[in-house]
This record gives C-alpha cells, structure tokens and sequence, in this order.
C-alpha cells in the first residue's frame, strides 16, 4: 500500500492550488495568520502520535481552531523559520523600532510611529521596485500608512469636535442679533429706493436748470469783461467783477447733488451698483474661457463626465493606472 503523503495539500497550496478546504480537517504545513491590522504570525501545524498539534508564533493553540484562518496562506518552510527565529516577511517591512514606551499623548504617539516608518519608507524609495516581495512590501506600507492617516483622522476629529460644539452653541447664540438687524436694515434701504430715486430725478432736473442759469450768468460775465475792457473805467470792472463771481457761484450751484436721507453718521444715499446682464451666453463664455477659474469649472465637470462614461463634444475620456 502506497505511503500517503501528509504534506501533499500544503505543497499543492504553495504551488497555487489551495483546497478542498473543511473546518476541522487541518493539514500538515506551515501557513501564517494575523489579527485584522497586526502583523502576520507564523503557523506551524503537524500531526504526531495520532493527534493533531499547531504553533502560533511562539503559543500552541488547537489545530482545528487556527485552521480556517491560516489555510489560504501558506508558506515555505525557510519563511517560517526566518519568521519564527524574528527575522520578519520578505514580503512586509519590518515593524518600525519605537519601542513600547510610546508618549502618552495620542497625537505624539501618532507622531513618532509615523517618523519611524518614513525613516524606512524614505530609504526604501531611494531604490526602484524589482522584485514581487518589495512590490508586496511597498503595499503593506501604504496600507500602514493609511492607517496612520486615518488614526490622525479620527483623533483629530474627537480632539476638534467638543470645540465645534462650543463654536456652533456662540453660533446659536448671537446668530439672530448678527443677522437679523442687517436683514431688517436692508429692508428699510429697499423701502427708500422708491423715495430716493424720486429726490435724485427732481436733482438732476434742478441741476438741469441750475446748469441753464449759470450758462447765462457766464455768458453776462463774458459780456461784460469785454466791454469793461472797452470802457476801461472803474465802475465797469466792477460790475464784469460782481458778474463774474455770480457765474462762479451758478456754476457751484449747478454741481450735482446726491440724493441722500438722515443726518452724518447715519446717512443712507444712492449708491451705483454695477452687475453683468447675460445678453449672448455663448459670445460670452468664449470672451471667458481663457481665465484660469474658468478652465478649473470646465475641468471639474468634464472628469466628472469621464468618470460617468460620459464623452462630451471637445474632450475624449483618457485612463491611466497608477497603484492605489
């Protein structure tokens, strides 16, 4: 009878040939396993003397136990030694050394773990990628990483939030008196376009008038210099002089006139307003679509049309793969 051989389902494993897999039925090999988020454990699993035995790092455990959650990982034996022995995965970068004397600040806590695994990502990108295990060990890191990040995150998130609360309670409490009286404020200003528009058309047909007034006081003043130049006697220089000074003050009196209410300090007066009224939306997109903020709009939209599938008139949908 043929000698059957306990080591067959791990070596077909290892070949890439994983199963039939049932719970209980462990098979004789090396595999490793992790906690979700923690580093991977070498499992040794063997049979002797009619039982079952497992290693989990360096604790026995029950065989049938670990079974389903190192089954899927199976190693070669020269892995599990160098793991059980601490010489770490050649597919994942050593755990940074910081000890376990951590500070018990959490965002300083953060801040060391983070500064020693850019210590070993920074000299590691010094290096391009050759091989599967450093690929594999540069997924493991952005994966640390972005734990780190999401860490920071949330920390950030308890840490900011009780003064959000307080901020939004102030908010509350003083939004009624900031924007209440400005709102009332605004209506009281739309309640005196009406008058105010009225005192600016009796003022413009009130300088309309003064305008006529001084253009005949000036044309008097102007008479009178040339025949005072003519007579050359005291008395018409005198009267070209009072003609002169009444045209100035026509002229003054002429100067327009804002239409205005209420005393200085508290005076509320017509004010110009310029807007732009859209006559030619396409005319008018043309005249813009060189201006930086525009292209960044035109931008937004067409990525998110690429992303929907979506190819508009004047853009193509292009793809790249980058790691992610």
């Amino acid at each position: 009878m043929a000698e059957v051989n306990i080591w067959a389902w791990w070596q077909n494993a290892l070949a890439g040939s994983i199963g039939p897999i049932h719970d209980g039925d462990p098979q004789q090999g090396y595999y490793r396993t992790r906690f979700k988020d923690k580093p991977w454990e070498p499992v040794a699993i063997w049979f002797e003397d009619g039982k079952w035995y497992a290693m989990r790092g360096d604790h026995q455990i029950d065989a049938s136990d670990i079974w389903t959650w190192c089954c899927r990982n199976p190693i070669t034996y020269e892995a599990y030694t160098k793991a059980i022995e601490g010489g770490g995965w050649d597919d994942e970068p050593e755990a940074p050394s910081i000890g376990h004397n951590l500070p018990s600040d959490p965002f300083e806590a953060l801040q060391v773990e983070f500064e020693a695994e850019k210590e070993q990502v920074d000299a590691f990108l010094k290096n391009p990628i050759k091989t599967k295990d450093q690929a594999d060990r540069a997924a493991v890191w952005t994966k640390r990483l972005s734990t780190i990040a999401k860490k920071a995150t949330d920390l950030h998130k308890v840490e900011k939030q009780p003064h959000l609360d307080a901020g939004r309670v102030v908010d509350d409490k003083w939004r009624g008196l900031k924007e209440d009286p400005a709102e009332l404020s605004k209506k009281l200003k739309r309640h005196m376009d009406e008058y105010l528009r009225e005192q600016q058309r009796i003022e413009m047909e009130r300088q309309r008038k003064a305008q006529e007034e001084a253009d005949r006081k000036r044309r008097e003043a102007e008479e009178a210099a040339r025949a005072a130049a003519k007579a050359d006697n005291e008395a018409a220089a005198a009267e070209a002089k009072r003609l002169q000074d009444e045209a100035d003050q026509a002229d003054r009196d002429a100067q327009a006139r804002n239409a205005s209410a209420g005393r200085t300090g508290a005076k509320v007066a017509l004010r110009t307003f310029v807007s732009a009224r859209i006559t030619n939306y396409d005319k008018l997109v043309g005249a813009l679509k060189d201006r930086p903020e525009v292209r960044e709009v035109v931008e937004t939209l067409a990525n998110r049309a690429a992303r929907s599938g979506v190819e508009l008139e004047g853009m193509e949908i292009a793809s790249e793969q980058r790691a992610a």
